[in-house]
């Protein structure tokens, strides 16, 4: 992810900064060192029947401070928000060796600004995450997951936009292509009796087999480890842009938060997913690529970017953290 990974003359990891800090099950407040595994600090909480349902690619392998780093989330998205929106709390340290503490251990907790949120997707370019801290969510006592199939992105979308304007709300709403189908799939929680509704409303839903939701988190990496000289696209966007997105993407697996407005779509050469990235109209760029690949990810950075310049000189101003991890950019 992000841009290639330039030569340093000092390289510092937290890989053994993997400790839980404190944790306090009924304020659902935890605070864990960044170098912990994310599976295993979701396994951690999941013996309260806790969890931070951000639901990161690379699920196995990454840590904690990876997962802010590179601002990953995954399918539940849509009900439990993105990385920015869980995080109540952070220490990380500064280029020139201060040690700063943003937030605390309670949800509402800062007033004005929350310098910590900075580093959220900054991957290193900013300070070094040392820890972090999180408000959790109650593991829902049922969840099921249904899927609809078809062959046409119209009828998909269509469906897609009669669960948006029920009342029942799942935890998430992916679109995914693969061999030529399209899967409305719907990942829900709640009681038994919200569970029944649910059967009852997508009458002709099929459950998929276990791993389904693995297989849609991880769809990027698998992909990038079965196509080395591929990449995978991320274009952000409207709800009502999702299925013009998804058409205008060439042929290909594609996998779309359908109700958050991201799309990933697959390709097979990098080189192709530049320049259809440079040439859409949409705001995309390149996540995932070749590690050695020189090529533009970040085309079009946005009116935004001169001021994420001005935080880079601030407090990095001789760049020496991460040089071009940014997407080559910072």
């Amino acid at each position: 992810m992000g841009g290639p990974v330039t030569l340093a003359d000092v390289t510092i990891s937290t890989a053994s900064m993997n400790k839980l800090l404190e944790y306090e099950p009924n304020d659902l407040t935890v605070s864990v060192e960044a170098g912990m595994k994310w599976r295993a600090f979701q396994e951690l909480l999941a013996a309260n029947n806790q969890m931070v349902p951000l639901d990161p690619p690379c699920y196995d392998d990454a840590t904690v401070g990876g997962v802010l780093a590179a601002n990953t989330s995954g399918p539940r998205r849509r009900q439990y928000g993105s990385v920015r929106d869980v995080v109540i709390g952070m220490r990380f340290a500064t280029v020139d060796g201060q040690v700063i503490q943003s937030g605390g251990m309670v949800v509402k907790n800062v007033a004005g600004l929350d310098i910590g949120k900075l580093l959220i997707g900054s991957f290193g370019t900013l300070g070094v995450i040392g820890a972090a801290n999180f408000k959790l969510a109650p593991v829902p006592p049922v969840t099921a997951t249904f899927v609809q199939r078809s062959v046409s992105l119209d009828e998909t979308m269509k469906r897609r936009d009669a669960v948006l304007a029920g009342v029942l709300q799942p935890a998430a709403i992916d679109v995914v292509k693969e061999d030529g189908q399209w899967l409305l799939a719907l990942q829900v929680g709640g009681t038994e009796r919200v569970m029944e509704r649910y059967r009852h409303e997508l009458g002709g839903a099929e459950m998929p087999g276990p791993g389904f939701w693995d297989r849609v988190r991880e769809f990027a990496p698998a992909w990038m480890q079965e196509n080395p000289n591929g990449a995978v696209v991320r274009v952000s966007c409207e709800l009502r842009e999702v299925g013009q997105v998804l058409a205008s993407l060439p042929a290909g697996p594609a996998v779309a938060r359908a109700g958050n407005g991201v799309v990933y779509g697959a390709f097979r050469e990098a080189t192709v997913a530049a320049q259809w990235v440079k040439g859409t109209h949409f705001r995309a760029v390149v996540e995932w690529a070749p590690a050695p690949s020189q090529m533009e990810r970040w085309p079009k950075p946005g009116n935004d970017f001169g001021v994420m310049e001005q935080i880079k000189g601030m407090v990095d101003p001789g760049k020496l953290l991460n040089r071009g991890r940014l997407y080559g950019r910072l």
